[in-house]
């Protein structure tokens, strides 16, 4: 009887022996696929934030487009009209005809290049504020370096 024990005790520890031998490549092969896993999901964050980084950039760059087609839009047709009435003031003043004239366009165009540089000022520093890296990935990465770190 102890000697059938001696020998059952002795096929355990083999078999146990065994288990750990095939475990322990599973486990690595598992924990390499998990680390491929993690990287691939950073990855993907990563593609989401420069994506959603360029949507933003690519948006304030189109309203500085329009902001800029409005301007001298508004610039042309507005400058026209407020020239001649601005004109009309400097003719009252005895100034002759073509020196009124130029007078209002100068100063209707003048108000209109100050609104349209304010324009693209507000645009150009709302786009400043913007940052190019993007943060959660970065933050993502330093915990999964600190996490690897332990964990090896």
């Amino acid at each position: 009887m102890a000697a059938t024990r001696t020998s059952l005790t002795r096929t355990e520890n083999e078999l146990a022996t065994r288990t750990d031998s095939e475990g322990l490549p599973n486990l690595f092969s598992r924990l390499g696929d998990d680390i491929m896993q993690l990287f691939n999901s950073q990855l993907a964050l990563f593609k989401v934030e420069i994506k959603e980084e360029a949507n933003a950039y690519a948006r304030g760059i189109t309203m500085i487009a329009i902001g800029a087609v409005i301007a001298t839009v508004g610039f042309a047709l507005l400058n026209v009209a407020i020239a001649f009435a601005v004109s009309t003031l400097f003719a009252q003043a005895n100034f002759s005809q073509p020196a009124s004239y130029a007078l209002g366009f100068v100063v209707t165009g003048g108000f209109y290049v100050l609104l349209g540089a304010v324009i693209v000022m507000l645009m150009k520093n709302r786009l400043a504020k913007q940052d190019l890296v993007p943060e959660r990935t970065v933050a993502e990465l330093r915990k999964d370096k600190q996490w690897l770190k332990n964990e090896l």
